[in-house]
């Protein structure tokens, strides 16, 4: 028996569903219900609300916890106590992707996510049959895990806690370096030193050379097969010739070595997702997937769930849901979205952690002041608490239009009540923000 602590988060939901899937029989706990926890509950786990150290039973032999809980939990306490082998999330995750010949780790401060599907869709219609651990529910897996029969595997590589070094990829991806968990890494030099280490641990290294940091750590490792991609750059694999389509999504050729290999049109929104779609080219190209596959397989993909995701339109208002929280990760959707001729942009965005609110501030109020109107609700604490003394009034005394709404229905309302045809609602945080749903309903009476 394996005992998950926070199984219902996204990362440790995956874990939970291979271990399944392997055979194992699991239980897990969680502070609330969620539709999770009722998915594992009917794949046979014994799912508990609440964390207790009479959680911790006799029959478990492993115990797993996810990074957001501390080592007071009375899980954590009672399995000390008994004995029983106690693993983090990523060491856990280390130990079930080890006997992978061909284990793809996808690390980087933004992009991790798409860039894991589409890897993992291209490897999949090109019956590589791989094993996936996505950060996001991913529909052509029916989830965001799967256990193949091939020896390659796919999985996000977080940097945070520097969950990553848990980890031994054949082929390690660096999409990007940005000044991210500053909680945890405290400056940008911490965190390079760390994708660095991850850089090491890798036998072939996959760089973005169009980004500053990850070049510039690229250049410190010796003995490594580093495969660089960029846009109009002197890299392996580029793109050139990037255009934008009516549909507001991007077409480009794609080379290798020089050499074209096709012109690719996408199915996703984002100029940055070109870059994304250079590295799935490079991981799958690696592990033997030829160049025709490749090419079909990334024009056939449509995205992860909550990665500029379209929900619906209701009476000529367009809504969007989108996992960006980091500034870049705003700006970079703002501009998409500010290309595709709406009357009015609408932002609902939940601040995610006091620390990243707090040195990123201005950076936010830059990026925000980009849509017509911004929601901004509480900031979500998540691990930590507000020694910063910020809160979300803050961004929106410094933001034109911008005001601040605690309560999700109050937010669906206050939509309803303003929203005209012909505007768009851009629905973004990284954390408990499911107020879209609501907005939805609200619209649709």
């Amino acid at each position: 028996m394996i005992h998950f602590i926070g199984i219902g988060g996204a990362g440790m939901f995956a874990l939970a569903c291979i271990a399944i899937e392997k055979g194992y029989k699991i239980s897990g706990s969680d502070v609330v219900n969620s539709e999770n926890l009722e998915n594992l509950s009917k794949k046979g786990a014994k799912i508990y609300i609440g964390h207790s150290e009479n959680n911790i039973t006799q029959d478990i032999k492993l115990v797993v916890y996810s990074g957001a809980v501390k080592q007071d939990n009375p899980e954590i306490i009672k399995a000390s106590e008994l004995k029983i082998k106690i693993l983090s999330r990523s060491q856990f995750l280390g130990l079930i992707t080890k006997d992978f010949k061909n284990l793809i780790a996808v690390s980087g401060s933004h992009g991790k996510t798409t860039t894991t599907s589409m890897i993992t869709s291209i490897l999949m219609d090109s019956a590589k049959d791989p094993t996936a651990i996505i950060g996001a529910c991913f529909d052509k897996i029916g989830g965001n895990s799967r256990l193949g029969k091939s020896d390659i595997a796919v999985c996000e590589a977080c940097e945070y806690l520097d969950s990553f070094l848990d980890l031994d990829p054949k082929i390690g991806v660096i999409l990007n370096i940005d000044f991210e968990h500053i909680d945890y890494f405290k400056n940008i030099e911490n965190e390079k030193k760390s994708f660095f280490k991850f850089a090491k641990k890798s036998e072939i290294v996959i760089i973005n050379k169009d980004d500053n940091n990850s070049y510039e750590i690229s250049k410190k490792l010796t003995n490594k097969k580093i495969v660089y991609y960029g846009i109009e750059n002197n890299a392996e694999f580029t793109a050139k010739n990037i255009a934008l389509c009516d549909d507001c999504r991007y077409k480009f050729d794609i080379f290798h070595n020089n050499q074209k290999i096709s012109n690719i049109k996408l199915n996703i929104f984002g100029e940055h997702n070109v870059l994304n779609v250079l590295a799935s080219f490079a991981a799958c190209y690696y592990v033997g997937v030829d160049f025709e596959n490749i090419v079909k397989g990334i024009e056939n993909f449509k995205g992860a769930k909550r990665r500029f995701e379209f929900l619906e339109e209701i009476n000529g208002v367009k809504i969007f849901d989108d996992y960006a929280h980091h500034p870049a990760e705003i700006r970079a959707t703002l501009n998409i979205v500010k290309k595709m001729n709406f009357n009015n942009i609408w932002v609902v965005f939940q601040p995610h952690t006091y620390s990243r609110t707090y040195f990123l501030f201005d950076e936010f109020v830059e990026c925000l002041s980009m849509a017509d109107r911004v929601i901004i609700t509480d900031i979500l604490p998540v691990r930590e608490k507000n020694i910063y003394n910020i809160k979300s009034e803050d961004l929106a005394a410094k933001i034109k239009n911008a005001i601040v709404i605690k309560e999700f229905d109050e937010i669906a309302e206050f939509l309803k009540k303003n929203i005209k045809k012909g505007d768009v609602i851009m629905h973004m945080g990284a954390g408990n923000i499911k107020c879209a749903d609501i907005i939805r309903e609200k619209l649709r009476n």
